[in-house]
């Protein structure tokens, strides 16, 4: 896999404290005039064969990949033109602001038979494989619940008026977009697309600070949380008939977890959770690119197309309208 990466952000930030050991061919880094500055830093401290303020300077290097990790709602601009230009991409979570943009990009994706992989790293994490395969052992699931809150500090900001992306209606912001991204990718990971959901927010200038989504699976109902105003204790369970399954992380950064048989027996599961959280997904994105696994890569985009729509179908309950929608 032949790198550009697009932005400076924390997250690809993370993802340079590990780029040494995933097997990357060529890495090129994407900044902006207002970012020169960081940029040539970050190209110069990672190593990196090199940078640009320019995308089309970027998408003419020798690459064949841009990892899309801009705000949410650049995604699909974005991600459409390296598509366009004949490079298969890796798109930051949420994918993009709706499903209506996903499936564009799909159809984009067919014609030049590139990949579309979303960088949602917990399907990747060996402790979360474990997990999923732990669940048949809690008998019939009757209650799921994730919670994931956390207090941002960009919510000072907001209360004053000063409203940030992640904030921000018209860049697909919110508390949905932001956390519970999270939580649905981990719940419809294991249990696959729920027949019903219903998303109740708290809704502060045209986003949701955060809010709580049902989902109905029939025989088992889920809950899926996600708060910036407020924090608490993370807890993810997953409770069957014969014990239950407990998370004390958010589920993108498990590393082990908990399962609390009927009769108090206790079993703790940690695999191979010395690397970096991020490291996982760009090993399997690049085997995935380089061996062609086309199999490996519609599991995935199939995945991340049901949780866009199920987020969309959440919106529209609560009324949050994006920009993105208005295109």
């Amino acid at each position: 896999m032949k790198l550009g990466i697009l932005g400076t952000g924390m997250i690809v930030q993370d993802l340079f404290r590990t780029i040494d050991l995933i097997p990357i061919e060529k890495k090129y880094l994407l900044g902006t005039p207002s970012t020169k500055d960081q940029t040539a830093e970050l190209a110069n401290k990672y190593n990196l064969d090199g940078y640009d303020l320019d995308y089309d300077a970027l998408l003419a290097r020798d690459i064949d990949t841009v990892y899309v990790a801009l705000p949410n709602y650049l995604h699909y601009s974005f991600a459409k033109k390296a598509l366009e230009s004949g490079k298969h991409v890796i798109i930051e979570k949420p994918v993009t602001a709706n499903a209506t943009e996903l499936k564009e990009l799909m159809a984009i994706a067919r014609e030049k038979d590139l990949f579309i992989l979303e960088a949602m790293n917990i399907h990747y994490l060996p402790t979360y494989k474990a997990l999923k395969e732990k669940v048949e052992e809690v008998g019939a699931v009757k209650i799921v619940s994730f919670n994931y809150s956390q207090y941002s500090s960009r919510y000072n900001a907001f209360k004053n008026g000063d409203i940030l992306p992640a904030f921000d209606c018209h860049k697909a912001g919110g508390a949905l977009m932001d956390l519970n991204v999270y939580n649905l990718h981990g719940i419809i990971g294991i249990f696959g697309r729920p027949q019903n959901i219903i998303y109740q927010a708290n809704i502060e200038r045209g986003i949701d600070t955060s809010g709580i989504m049902l989902l109905d699976y029939g025989t088992f109902k889920a809950v899926s949380i996600g708060a910036k105003d407020c924090k608490a204790p993370v807890m993810l369970t997953i409770q069957g008939d014969q014990g239950v399954i407990r998370v004390d992380t958010p589920i993108n950064q498990l590393k082990s977890f908990e399962y609390l048989t009927n009769t108090n027996e206790s079993e703790t599961v940690a695999i191979d959770n010395d690397k970096h959280r991020l490291y996982y997904e760009f090993v399997e994105f690049g085997r995935i690119i380089d061996s062609n696994d086309q199999t490996k890569a519609k599991q995935m985009l199939e995945l991340s197309f049901v949780v866009s729509e199920v987020m969309e179908e959440a919106r529209k309950q609560a009324g949050i309208v994006f920009d993105n929608d208005l295109k």
